[in-house]
């Protein structure tokens, strides 16, 4: 079986080491890189190309934003996530904007870290619990007064993936469910990405939410 490649950054060497550590517990996750600066972090993910960053949002030079934002411009293969203490609506915000493919506290378990991991190396998104209720309820006080904006932007198939997007599934595993081939799935994603003007899942579900189309 082929192994999950991962990078870790964060600025506080016994965090960086205690996640490396937790990582470790899964036998098909290989850490091939860490870092301690947003600078380092650009350097070492173009030399070692993982499939996921597990990133600290509080750099001391350049903010984890910033860094993920290049990621994504640079190496858009890499799936991005922020794993942080902040929990605040604009951080969480930046970071989707930014392009992370998954956003978790630092209060997580270690099986909450494994199982996020896992389901953005299969395609899906994973965000904290907490700060997925949090932008439930804040789109949903906007929602009377967003119904109806962009609402025909999306095709009734491009919908369809959009909300199994949104539960978390996989492309294989939204195929499967619409019986559809793997590559449809893709190209209604990709398309949604373009009609929302987004540039990840994530993003795409909570602009979708906050326009009221899901």
């Amino acid at each position: 079986m082929q192994s999950t490649k991962i990078m870790v950054v964060d600025d506080h060497p016994l965090v960086r080491e205690g996640i490396i550590k937790t990582l470790s517990l899964e036998a098909s996750f290989q850490v091939v890189g860490k870092a301690g600066t947003g600078k380092a972090a650009l350097e070492v993910a173009g030399k070692t190309r993982p499939d996921v960053i597990l990133l600290d949002l509080n750099l001391p030079d350049i903010t984890g934003v910033e860094v993920c934002r290049q990621i994504v411009e640079r190496y858009p293969e890499i799936d991005v996530i922020a794993l942080t203490i902040y929990d605040d609506e604009a951080h969480v915000l930046e970071s989707i904007k930014a392009g992370v493919s998954g956003y978790l506290l630092k209060d997580i378990d270690p099986d909450t870290l494994i199982e996020a991991v896992k389901a953005v190396c299969a395609g899906g998104s994973y965000i904290h619990p907490s700060v997925a209720g949090m932008l439930i309820s804040d789109y949903g006080k906007l929602s009377s007064r967003l119904r109806g904006e962009h609402r025909e932007v999306l095709t009734a198939r491009e919908k369809e993936v959009l909300s199994l997007v949104a539960q978390g599934l996989t492309n294989k595993e939204i195929a499967e469910e619409l019986f559809i081939s793997e590559k449809t799935v893709k190209n209604h994603i990709t398309n949604v990405f373009r009609k929302l003007e987004v540039n990840g899942r994530t993003e795409a579900v909570v602009q979708a939410m906050k326009k009221h189309i899901i």
